[in-house]
């Protein structure tokens, strides 16, 4: 398939026909990336906080467990407060 680049504005742009928007489950909105020498054009994930489970599993499973701050501090004497 090709399609012309046309201007619109200061820019130009790229008319998708309605059939292909529909099979690729395109809305209002798309992500678009650069892969080599191709324009990679996917739907815009609207839920801001998909893939943080898989994110949270593997920055689990790290061998370095160690506490990024230390839960009491060197110079911290554990007294109760007084006001």
């Amino acid at each position: 398939m090709e399609a012309n680049i046309i201007k619109v504005g200061n820019s130009k742009g790229i008319i998708i026909p309605s059939k292909l928007i529909r099979l690729l489950g395109l809305h209002d909105r798309v992500k678009m990336a650069i892969k080599g020498n191709a324009l990679i054009v996917e739907p815009y994930e609207e839920n801001p906080r998909s893939g943080w489970t898989q994110q949270f599993l593997k920055a689990g499973s790290k061998e370095d467990k160690a506490l990024l701050i230390p839960e009491v501090f060197e110079d911290e004497t554990l007294e109760d407060w007084q006001w």
